[in-house]
């Protein structure tokens, strides 16, 4: 049996043409051997897999040859490859200088490739750095290394360091295709390029993957094959989720999120997977995008013909659902209820037809009375009105009788919902905030009385003054005091249907506004008016009234106890 060689060995580049996806150093590298302008020092740092060994092999064999050697000589004799990682004290660096100083036996130069350097320690580090710094003419140093910043500021400072960077996809792609070619393998485009996607920027990654997708499925290499092998979540899977959720299909988006996880799949990664997928769907809505999604021909027409039928506001959304769901993932104790969560509030987005950025909304009877509020009739328009006190059933049994309607709507229906959350940007415990949601519930209230069926009986100032005084006393059996001593600080006065109250500040006026619903609803039923309504001024003269000087205050003491007078006199006191 003929020996196996892994793709990654076989097709290592032999040359600076062959390497993938790092033109810019080879092209460097090619120029400074061309014009003897190569450094003596180099430093080679980069993800794994990304060629910098083989650069560094493919240099050191370049300076050595003049063109006289034979095809398949390596100049084993003048190439030093050191492990750092298993040579790293200060002995083995000093054997190693020693060895510097012979010049060599074939060839123009020695090279000393040391491989993973950041490993070396500190005291071999300080030993290393004379030589490095002031090499014999014949040593060529190349130091490879993925953690660049392990390795000492004055060891970086000796070296020109050469960055290697991460093998796109579309590059990784390519050349798994070349070699596919090459091992007569018939492979789809779309299985190379989830190859590609899984060697996460690794050329040999990708060459071990593709190894052991081959020995799975021969010399037909399909999607279906490299998924499985894989252990992978389709680009299917989400395709169909995503349908599921923009056609609010909750049961079977739950059942084809059961299904993957019985695949053996991980909820953490269907969750981040289905977050990324939305993201390209929103990549494929711009033509200035579409560049940035990595995927196949095939796969691109599927996106594009999705990312149509996906309102743009519903990817935001559905990428902060489940991008938070991503971020509490592993902090949670029920893991899989916390995806499936998820995925309900996912297909609820657009859930009959409303949407998200809806401007006008219709206000239940039961949202009232879970507030504690009871609401005063609405009219629609003249000759229809609603009472949103009562439930639905009393509302359909008399709409024959009344012609009224399910649910109460805003008289200014054009006039949007103050959104607090949106427009005022400050803390839930805060002043300003309880002030706004007070003020929020106000709008809400606002609605138009039908008088044309409602009682306007007459009264007299005197029934209005004692029912006026039997809300005062109600409040304070209830406990509302403050609300009370606001009632108490004015007489009100008649003038036909208004009922005018001064305050001698603006806060006190404010205050009685917010709370005046309550208070008209029961003058207005006890009296049978309701024509009624609250007028409210703040008159600063009054203000006045109440600011004493300390002459005022001492006079009024001694209305209480004339006493005072004569204790100031014995004592000499002043006021």
């Amino acid at each position: 049996m003929e020996h196996f060689v892994v793709s990654a060995r076989k097709y290592r580049p032999e040359t600076f043409k062959d390497v993938v996806g790092q033109q810019a150093i080879t092209n460097t590298l090619l120029n400074a051997i061309e014009n003897n302008h190569l450094a003596q020092a180099l430093l080679f740092t980069g993800p794994r897999g990304v060629g910098k060994t083989t650069c560094a092999r493919i240099l050191a064999k370049m300076i050595n040859s003049d063109g006289n050697e034979k095809e398949d000589e390596d100049f084993a004799f003048n190439i030093f490859e050191l492990d750092a990682a298993s040579n790293n004290s200060v002995d083995d660096i000093r054997s190693l200088t020693d060895q510097v100083r012979i010049p060599p036996q074939v060839g123009k130069y020695k090279v000393y490739i040391i491989d993973e350097v950041h490993m070396l320690s500190q005291a071999a580090f300080n030993a290393f750095l004379k030589t490095l710094e002031e090499p014999p003419k014949h040593c060529i140093f190349i130091l490879a290394t993925t953690e660049k910043h392990k390795i000492i500021p004055t060891i970086l400072s000796r070296c020109q360091i050469f960055d290697f960077k991460r093998i796109t996809v579309k590059d990784a792609k390519d050349y798994l295709k070349y070699i596919a070619k090459e091992q007569g393998i018939n492979a789809e485009d779309d299985a190379l390029h989830i190859i590609a996607q899984k060697a996460d920027g690794a050329m040999r990654d990708a060459l071990s993957i593709f190894d052991r997708v081959v020995s799975f499925s021969g010399k037909e290499l399909t999607r279906q094959a490299v998924t499985e092998n894989l252990n992978v979540l389709d680009y299917e899977t989400y395709f169909t989720s995503t349908d599921y959720i923009l056609e609010n299909k909750i049961p079977e988006l739950l059942v084809q999120f059961n299904a993957t996880l019985s695949k053996g799949f991980d909820g953490h990664h269907y969750i981040a997977g289905l977050a990324s997928h939305f993201r390209d769907l929103m990549v494929c809505q711009n033509e200035k995008t579409i560049e940035l999604l990595e995927v196949g021909e095939d796969t691109k027409a599927k996106y594009l013909k999705q990312s149509k039928k996906s309102p743009h506001n519903f990817l935001l959304k559905g990428i902060e659902l489940a991008n938070d769901c991503d971020l509490k993932y592993k902090g949670s104790k029920n893991q899989r209820l916390l995806v499936e969560l998820c995925l309900m509030q996912l297909a609820s987005i657009t859930f009959d037809g409303e949407k998200k950025n809806s401007k006008h909304y219709i206000i239940p009877a039961s949202y009232f009375k879970s507030k504690g509020i009871t609401p005063i009739p609405v009219a629609i328009n003249k000759k229809t009105s609603v009472d949103v006190s009562k439930t639905t059933e009393e509302q359909t049994t008399s709409k024959e009788d009344r012609k009224v309607v399910n649910k109460p709507v805003l008289a200014e229906e054009s006039r949007p919902v103050l959104d607090l959350k949106k427009d005022h940007r400050t803390s839930g415990l805060s002043l300003k905030s309880i002030r706004a949601k007070k003020e929020h519930l106000i709008r809400q209230m606002e609605v138009v009385i039908d008088v044309d069926d409602l009682p306007t009986e007459d009264f007299t100032e005197e029934q209005f003054i004692n029912t006026w005084n039997i809300y005062i006393k109600q409040l304070h059996k209830k406990g509302e005091r403050i609300m009370a001593s606001i009632l108490e600080m004015d007489t009100p006065k008649l003038n036909g249907t208004d009922i005018h109250l001064a305050y001698p500040n603006e806060t006190l006026k404010i205050e009685l506004e917010r709370a005046q619903y309550p208070l008209m609803e029961f003058i207005k039923k006890t009296l049978k008016n309701f024509n009624l309504k609250l007028v409210i001024t703040v008159n600063e003269e009054i203000a006045k009234k109440y600011a004493f000087t300390d002459e005022d205050k001492y006079e009024k003491l001694k209305e209480k106890n004339p006493n005072i007078e004569l204790l100031r006199q014995i004592f000499g006191l002043g006021i």
